[in-house]
């Protein structure tokens, strides 16, 4: 999508909290001299470069040690929304500082979700696409510098022993005792934890800010440990990692980044963002204009968890069949359900942007979703619980052609046939023995108009051996057929869909219901596990009218009367799978 003009920016955009510090910052010309060179780098690397050509750059910086779900669907359209809307860039940035847990399967479904969600990293010219792991240099020498300046130092306490004087919310941490080494100790110290030869958690790199901080994260945080672990990119190259609150600023600071924007939990972890970044211009590695972090709430959705670790669990204990499961949270499991980017960023516009937390009903996800699938799906037939109908006074071989409008709000979708036979597929809860009161379908005796076809009367039935009903009974009414000169000679109350036996498609259906079957799990149990809806899967065998012959994995439609369908990945022609 082209940016839109200035005027279109301060007029016709949703307002919230992070515009308007956006508009501040243009106002002020905050960032009028920030130079670009066209690639990441440091205070030199940018020395000689060109003004930068973007109004203002955000990213978008997953770790890629899972997939991605429906919260940073937030975080992608306000990210690369601002950086569109004001003619800046967003950089799709990988935060692959853990070894342990990252893989480039994560990498390449990130990549197809943020595609899939309809933007990409380039501007003008640019690639925007970086990895955390490309600046492991730079941070090692950001370190070193810190040691100089006598802002970090190599503390040998335990784990425990550092977790125990780090203090408390009211009582404030003691000093490690490792604290005043020299300048040259320290350095001696790094340079044996990188040379591998130290066991994990021997050392760690601590910042030297104020262990009686208010503020807990300002107790000499920890900002690189030793850690023996094969990286997906560099290897065995490094044995000593940047911890996430030391990388994440300085590959913001590298690449430029304007407004750095976060979930609220980063609201604590934003002093030291600007301590470490400050520090390191004053040591000639960076320079003006930094970054600066910007909080917002995080989407909190009802009836789902998000938390990566519950995902995982879920996948690993096969409470459902992959990442990819439509009853998943997932981007990729809720694209496989049928959700669409346009529904997500409908979603995304209502719920809007704000600074406190809030639980967004999962009914309002559903809502957006069908709202934008009311208008883009055709729509077909699908019998989901049938039984015949046979129409007794209709001769065995006639068939004939009915009218049916692909979709009933847009006349320029056109109209398709459906091939009426004298043996139909309808759904068992349109016919009833004995009917309920206001039950205007079929029965004994009763009227009602087969949608597209003619008004038939019914006149008996047929039940099996445990009394189901196996066949319904009718005669139908010749000069009723809709859009013919009778249609309107009789009238009924009812109206109910068909498809012909002889022509219609069997597929399998699966029948999605909520993962969850309480609106906040594990909030009153002893484990969200305990809340897991039994029933959130029912797979049932179906009949398509024949326009589905040929549907094609991912092809939407709303069943009418059934809602909205997807054809799923795994579907062939030979063994047509939908998801609703």
């Amino acid at each position: 999508m082209a940016p839109m003009s200035d005027h279109e920016i301060k007029d016709d955009l949703p307002s919230n909290f992070i515009r308007s510090i956006i508009d501040r910052n243009l106002n002020e010309n905050l960032y009028q001299n920030k130079k670009w060179i066209g690639s990441p780098g440091g205070a030199s690397h940018h020395a000689n470069a060109p003004l930068d050509s973007a109004k203002i750059r955000t990213r978008f910086p997953p770790e890629p040690n899972g997939y991605l779900h429906i919260g940073h669907a937030k975080s992608i359209f306000l990210n690369f929304g601002l950086a569109r809307d004001y003619k800046g860039a967003c950089h799709l940035r990988f935060d692959d500082t853990n070894p342990e847990k990252e893989d480039e399967e994560y990498v390449r479904s990130i990549i197809d979700n943020v595609q899939w969600l309809g933007f990409d990293w380039k501007f003008k010219d640019e690639d925007n696409l970086y990895y955390a792991s490309s600046y492991f240099s730079f941070m090692h020498e950001a370190a070193l510098s810190l040691i100089q300046s006598g802002d970090a130092y190599v503390d040998q306490q335990t784990a425990d022993e550092i977790r125990e004087n780090r203090g408390t919310l009211t009582a404030a941490g003691k000093n490690s005792p490792y604290r005043q080494q020299t300048v040259d100790e320290n350095l001696t110290l790094f340079a044996a934890m990188k040379s591998g030869k130290q066991p994990d958690g021997a050392m760690v790199l601590r910042a030297k800010i104020d262990m009686a901080s208010p503020n807990i994260n300002m107790r000499d945080p920890a900002i690189y440990r030793i850690k023996h672990a094969e990286h997906h990119r560099t290897g065995n190259d490094w044995c000593i990692y940047p911890m996430y609150t030391f990388a994440h600023p300085i590959e913001d600071a590298l690449e430029g980044i304007t407004h750095s924007i976060c979930t609220l939990e980063f609201e604590d972890q934003r002093p030291f963002y600007d301590w470490l970044l400050t520090k390191l211009k004053n040591n000639g590695l960076l320079t003006d204009p930094l970054p600066k972090q910007h909080e917002f709430a995080r989407l909190n959705l009802t009836y789902v968890v998000l938390s990566k670790r519950r995902l995982i669990e879920l996948v690993t204990n096969q409470h459902v069949s992959g990442w990819d499961d439509p009853r998943m949270p997932t981007l990729v499991g809720a694209k496989r359900r049928g959700y669409t980017p346009a529904g997500f960023k409908l979603f995304t516009d209502r719920i809007g942007v704000s600074k406190a937390d809030s639980w967004i009903d999962y009914v309002t996800l559903e809502d957006a979703m069908r709202e934008v699938l009311n208008t883009s799906c055709d729509r077909r037939v699908a019998v989901l619980d049938p039984i015949k109908l046979v129409i007794s006074n209709y001769a065995e071989d006639q068939v004939e052609d009915c009218f049916a409008p692909n979709h009933p709000q847009d006349e320029s979708r056109g109209k398709r046939v459906i091939k009426l036979t004298r043996e139909l597929w309808i759904e068992r809860q349109d016919f009833m023995i004995e009917p309920e009161k206001k039950y205007f379908r079929l029965y004994p005796g009763n009227q009602v108009r087969l949608r597209y076809g003619y008004v038939v009367n019914c006149t008996g039935y047929d039940v099996d051996k445990k009394g189901q009903v196996t066949t319904v009974y009718c005669e139908y009414l010749p000069d009723t057929k809709s859009g013919s000169a009778g249609a309107d000679s009789v009238k009924v109350k009812g109206n109910i869909h068909w498809v012909s036996c002889e022509h219609a498609v069997e597929a399998k259906v699966n029948l999605y219901d909520r993962l969850f079957k309480v609106e906040h799990p594990g909030a009153n149990s002893e484990s969200y596990l305990d809340d897991i809806n039994e029933s959130s899967l029912t797979s049932i065998t179906v009949q398509l009218e024949e326009n589905l012959v040929n549907i094609k994995p991912m092809d939407q439609f709303q069943f009418e009367r059934h809602g909205y369908f997807i054809c799923d990945p795994d579907s062939s022609s030979k063994n047509i799978i939908m998801n609703r």
